[in-house]
């Protein structure tokens, strides 16, 4: 499915997808579970996941690259807010587990001679829709 096809989620309905009651412990899911940013574990077996929809606002000619951290936080605290209108989650897609519906967030870093795959899970609590 290309981004192109996948419903924009605003904030609200990102959020409503991470407060949904889950019973219990997913083992599909759990080796993924992580409060902030980490590298895609190569392990990882895409099918476990499906892309549900985007963060990523195509009348954006250029996402910006600005950072959304009120509280002092930066890119890799566990409790940065996850604002969706900011780097890096104006790049996110988002995908669910197909075992439980645990929602994450997934993007991809682009360095100078490498990609690195990121994902997050999702915690309604940091969800902020401030915007640039």
């Amino acid at each position: 499915m290309s981004a192109d096809a996948l419903p924009l989620l605003s904030a609200a309905e990102l959020a409503t997808l991470a407060g949904a009651e889950r019973p219990g412990h997913c083992s599909v899911c759990a080796p993924l579970v992580c409060p902030g940013w980490e590298s895609v574990p190569s392990t990882l077996d895409a099918s476990v996941l499906q892309r549900v929809g985007t963060l990523r606002r195509e009348e954006a000619d250029e996402p910006t690259l600005i950072e959304h951290h009120p509280r002092g936080t930066h890119g890799w605290s566990i409790d940065a807010p996850i604002a969706p209108a900011f780097f890096p989650y104006n790049r996110c897609d988002v995908w669910t587990c197909k075992a439980c519906a645990r929602p994450f967030l997934r993007y991809t870093e682009y360095g100078g001679y490498y990609e690195d795959e990121r994902i997050r899970q999702v915690n309604a609590a940091l969800i902020d829709d401030s915007q640039p």
